[in-house]
């Protein structure tokens, strides 16, 4: 499991493994179902962890209370970030989709990389060829 280590160190520089309320310890047969089907993984009052896997685009999101950090691990995408939502409805308490971005800026992202996307900023998965699989980690503030 290469992509464990890199994961790991990016989460200890950013000081976001001390969020966690208590130890958690995820066995690699549960990692490997969450980046084939997605699903969480572990969760304290301030972050929650989950692997997901997209086979097709995705809507336009945006979290007011969530920075969401994601790790690939497996295959590519095309991400929009920033830019203006458009069609944006609240589908749950602080969470918003829509369904297209004007403006932004695009992203191909593949395997090793990492993508921090701040509270408040609109982001999609526009396009996924032909999938791909991620570690999320979302940063919660009060």
């Amino acid at each position: 499991m290469k992509f464990l280590m890199p994961f790991t160190l990016f989460l200890a520089a950013s000081g976001l493994l001390l969020a966690a309320d208590a130890v958690t310890y995820v066995a690699h047969d549960k990692v490997t179902t969450a980046l084939a089907k997605g699903g969480p993984l572990a969760s304290g009052s301030d972050l929650a962890v989950s692997g997901n896997h997209r086979s097709g685009p995705g809507e336009v999101e945006v979290h007011t209370k969530e920075t969401d950090i994601f790790y690939i691990t497996d295959g590519t995408a095309t991400i929009i970030t920033g830019g203006t939502m458009v069609g944006g409805k609240e589908t749950a308490k602080d969470q918003i989709r829509g369904t297209d971005v004007k403006g932004g800026e695009t992203h191909h992202v593949s395997k090793g990389d990492v993508m921090v996307i701040p509270a408040g900023t609109p982001h999609w998965f526009k396009e996924v060829s032909p999938q791909v699989s991620y570690f999320v980690v979302k940063v919660l503030k009060p």
